[in-house]
């Protein structure tokens, strides 16, 4: 799997040469809560401000999404995410 040191947003890798483009990557993710889950979350909307368990289930996913995009690399061909 790709070291998240060689993944950035900027346009080149500091200290590295781009060779080779192996395409877009991507990771894909959708989850959901349980009935439990949905109302347990539907009770903190009664008091306002931020929804914890929505809140844990989306950086869960994310960083779901984010390996899945680094394992998407690697199955290219890739050593960087650029």
């Amino acid at each position: 799997m790709i070291d998240n040191h060689f993944i950035t947003t900027a346009l080149e890798l500091e200290g590295y040469r781009i060779t080779r483009h192996c395409g877009v990557v991507r990771g894909i993710v959708v989850r959901s809560r349980s009935a439990i889950g949905n109302f347990a979350a539907g009770i903190q909307t009664f008091f306002g401000g931020n929804i914890s368990l929505y809140t844990e289930l989306c950086e869960q996913a994310r960083q779901e999404a984010f390996d899945l995009m680094r394992q998407h690399a690697f199955e290219a061909g890739g050593n960087a995410i650029i």
